[in-house]
């Protein structure tokens, strides 16, 4: 038998050999994908029907794996660094699509909604086919970015600080 070291976690980590920590380097082609997937699977279901009927409406595509519903486990982390730990249970939706040339797109969206996963996977095919609806996408992470800022704004108006005073010791 050999020995073996055994790999230290660092601190507020847990090391489990099972799952390896996962590294960040990523690259261009994955991080694009990752963005434009997230914009999909935020993006309201009557949008993206709309846009698919105005502009899609003539590509031919089949489900490679019809829209289904299921649960993740949602894990968060203490303080955002700590140890990890089980948050909660979520809903999601999962969907696979060929088109007619072969490509295959996919989608996770959060909720029950089968229409919605099914029209992000549509044009997560369409975005590995030719990247024609990039500029749909493009305008949707701006309107969502700007959502954003809007909420963190109107947030920002009702904080309240606090503070602790010093008191002196009673006698």
């Amino acid at each position: 038998m050999t020995a073996q070291t055994a790999q230290t976690a660092g601190p507020g980590q847990d090391h489990n050999p099972l799952n390896p920590p996962q590294t960040k380097a990523v690259d261009g082609v994955t991080a694009a994908r990752q963005r434009w997937m997230s914009v999909l699977a935020r993006t309201p279901r009557t949008v993206l029907e709309t846009k698919w009927a105005d502009t899609y409406s003539d590509v031919k595509w089949s489900h490679l794996r019809e829209p289904q519903i299921g649960m993740v486990m949602v894990r968060g982390r203490a303080g955002g660094a700590g140890q990890r730990f089980n948050l909660g249970e979520m809903t999601v939706t999962r969907c696979a699509v060929t088109l007619s040339d072969g490509t295959v797109g996919h989608s996770y969206v959060k909720g029950r909604d089968r229409l919605q996963a099914q029209y992000a996977a549509l044009f997560d095919a369409i975005m590995l086919r030719d990247g024609s609806a990039c500029d749909f996408i493009d305008d949707l992470a701006a309107a969502q970015a700007n959502a954003k800022h809007e909420h963190a704004r109107k947030v920002a108006a009702t904080k309240v600080d606090f503070f602790t005073l010093v008191r002196g010791e009673d006698e």
